[in-house]
């Protein structure tokens, strides 16, 4: 006899854990059952970002970015304050280091205005001395209300007032999801250590998404494509030149940030990340390499206009991968003061990008379902910090399409 769930959720990454949370929270009775294939829960996406808590001013406003960001910030740092999770909103800078820069600064400066960022504010060089003052520019924004946070703190901490809400319900780790197999009117979620068997599915599957949507028939033409990010730290004699964050103005026609600068909650300082393509969705080594994923990438089409179209940000950005001189040269923009010897090697990360068939990585985030199934199929940054604005998405669409009153399962 399989053991029968009200709702599987697959995936243990932030955004499955507030989904989880989320829905526990509004349907106490649902047994649920969340299933993540690593030993730990925030093993990927979750646990190897910046840890930063998105303020909501790069993103085109009106979007599903921009509304769940701004809202979703707030959640989360009251759940932090609830909960006790570790996080500082510490605010953050954005150095503008060249005239040209001025005009995306302005554009951004709107974005945040137009979102609602509260306490935006365009500030002088001088003005940035006194917050940053190992920062050389010629202007930029302040943004009070960005923040860090504890990503896999937070994560494990939905889960754990999810279970205690019900106390049927399950969290399994290190149980890999291998395919759904439809009945009349159940699922089967078939794992590498047995059988559940559900009416409702959520699938939160970050790097592995689209292929978790096509083992539930999900006609899905675009597909992930993963970026490594490397990180270096500042060395304890140099951590004294960053004191939170601080961002460059990011260049419009590259499809990320740039290489910034984190004070993690646990007080290291990071630096980058860098954005290369990867030979492997769940690789963190440089080299590492899996022949799946790469002929995956490589043999769609929307990678090879994605490489058309940025190739000498691209080619820029393996070098610098490889090259520790490099990097520095980018650090050095925004702080000159830094040296060689204030580096030392740090963490990488892969960010899912749900690639269109055109090149375009700039899709909203998409959240897609059929009769019994709901599928987040683009959740890349700033996912975390909105993930519980998503879980509330995804428990109103839940609730319309899987006919779920409140209060019941």
């Amino acid at each position: 006899m399989k053991k029968q769930f009200d709702l599987i959720i697959v995936g243990g990454g932030i955004v499955g854990a507030a989904t989880m949370y989320k829905i526990q929270e509004a349907h106490p009775d649902m047994r649920i059952l969340l299933v993540e294939k690593e030993t730990e829960l925030a093993g990927h996406q979750t646990g190897h970002n910046s840890g930063v808590i998105h303020s909501g001013l790069y993103y085109k406003p009106g979007s599903k970015k921009a509304i769940n960001c701004v809202k979703g910030r707030h959640e989360l740092v009251a759940f932090a304050k609830e909960h006790k999770v570790a996080h500082d909103i510490c605010g953050k800078i954005v150095a503008a280091i060249s005239e040209e820069e001025f005009p995306h600064m302005e554009k951004i400066f709107q974005n945040g205005v137009a979102n609602n960022v509260e306490g935006v504010e365009k500030v002088t060089a001088e003005q940035i001395k006194e917050i940053e003052p190992h920062v050389e520019c010629i202007g930029g924004i302040w943004v009070p209300c960005t923040g860090i946070i504890d990503f896999p703190g937070a994560t494990k901490k939905m889960c754990e007032v999810a279970l205690q809400i019900q106390s049927e319900s399950e969290v399994h780790l290190g149980e890999e999801v291998l395919d759904f197999v439809r009945g009349e009117t159940e699922t089967d979620v078939v794992t590498s250590k047995g059988s559940y068997r559900t009416k409702r599915l959520i699938v939160c599957g970050g790097l592995q998404a689209d292929r978790l949507a096509k083992k539930d028939s999900v006609n899905l033409k675009e597909k992930v494509v993963g970026f490594r990010g490397d990180y270096y730290e500042l060395n304890d004699e140099a951590k004294h030149k960053v004191k939170n964050l601080i961002y460059p103005v990011p260049n419009p026609d590259f499809p990320f940030l740039g290489v910034h600068f984190t004070r993690m909650v646990n007080g290291d300082i990071e630096c980058g990340p860098n954005a290369v393509f990867t030979f492997k969705r769940e690789g963190y080594g440089k080299t590492d390499f899996n022949m799946k994923d790469t002929l995956d990438a490589l043999s769609y089409a929307g990678t090879w206009k994605l490489f058309m179209n940025n190739m000498s940000f691209g080619i820029n950005e393996y070098r610098r991968a490889f090259s520790k001189k490099l990097f520095l040269k980018t650090l050095q923009r925004i702080i000159p003061s830094l040296t060689m010897d204030d580096l030392r090697p740090g963490r990488a990360g892969v960010r899912a990008m749900l690639l269109r068939q055109d090149g375009d990585t700039r899709d909203d985030f998409r959240i897609e379902y059929t009769d019994r199934s709901i599928h987040v199929l683009n959740a890349p940054s700033p996912a975390a910090t909105a993930c519980l604005a998503i879980g509330d998405d995804i428990r109103l669409m839940a609730e319309e399409h899987f006919n779920m009153e409140v209060g019941q399962d």
